[in-house]
């Protein structure tokens, strides 16, 4: 993987996090005067003709961005994201993953974030028509609309720490 493919945190003036980009757009960000670096990966350098940066791993915007609350999409894949690619009644992530309605469609259930939740065919199989008080099925989390910044956590496994307590994570 290339240097300035690696992810960068954008930051608002607010130090609100926005979104998370590749270094290289992090880079033009700093050079045209947009951003500011709060963060660097100090064993990583990006080389001009006559000078060397560190390798930004957060910037922050110098202008504040108004951004229209961002409502995520109720579907199956940002369904399996939520729920971490784990079914919530076993907990198991190898197995092949469906989505389960809590209170079936049968019964009234309806496709929302607070229904939905990630199954293995094996457990949804085993609830059956019932919701899980009566399967004697306990989820492993309650299903909660989620936001994006949950969504922005699920990248700091593999990036920096500095990224953490923007992140509401320390």
């Amino acid at each position: 993987m290339s240097l300035l493919s690696s992810k960068v945190l954008i930051l608002n003036s607010s130090y609100e996090p926005l979104s998370i980009c590749d270094a290289q757009k992090a880079v033009l960000l700093l050079f045209c005067g947009k951003a500011v670096p709060v963060a660097d990966h100090p064993e990583h350098v990006v080389c001009t003709v006559s000078r060397r940066f560190p390798l930004p791993s957060i910037v922050r915007l110098n202008v504040f961005v108004r951004v229209p609350f961002k409502r995520i999409m109720l579907n199956r894949k940002n369904v399996l994201r939520r729920d971490a690619f784990r079914c919530q009644y076993c907990g198991r992530g190898d197995l092949d993953l469906t989505v389960d309605h809590m209170l079936p469609r049968s019964r009234g259930g309806e496709d929302s974030w607070e229904n939905l939740i990630t199954a293995c065919y094996r457990c949804n199989t085993k609830k059956g028509n019932r919701t899980p008080a009566e399967a004697g099925m306990t989820p492993l989390s309650r299903p909660v609309r989620p936001n994006h910044i949950i969504f922005m956590q699920q990248f700091t496994a593999a990036v920096s720490e500095d990224w953490k307590p923007y992140l509401f994570m320390s």
